[in-house]
């Protein structure tokens, strides 16, 4: 039985801990959140068609190698 009350103390203290630092975040106001939101979706349209892009040119370089029979 006393085993109970040392195990929930832990978890009590634990959960006004976590409250505590939610207390301490600064959210941002939507419309900073919606311009970063667009900033994310632009740099990963950006970065995924750089990425694909790569990956055709590797992809025919190494046909053409292959082609070659070497």
């Amino acid at each position: 039985m006393g085993e109970a009350t040392t195990q929930s103390k832990p978890k009590k203290n634990w959960f006004k801990g976590l409250v505590a630092e939610f207390k301490k975040i600064i959210w941002p106001d939507k419309k900073s959140a919606a311009k970063q939101t667009i900033a994310v979706v632009i740099i990963c349209i950006i970065l995924g068609s750089i990425i694909s892009v790569l990956d055709m040119a590797i992809q025919y370089g190494v046909e053409f190698i292959s082609k070659l029979g070497l």
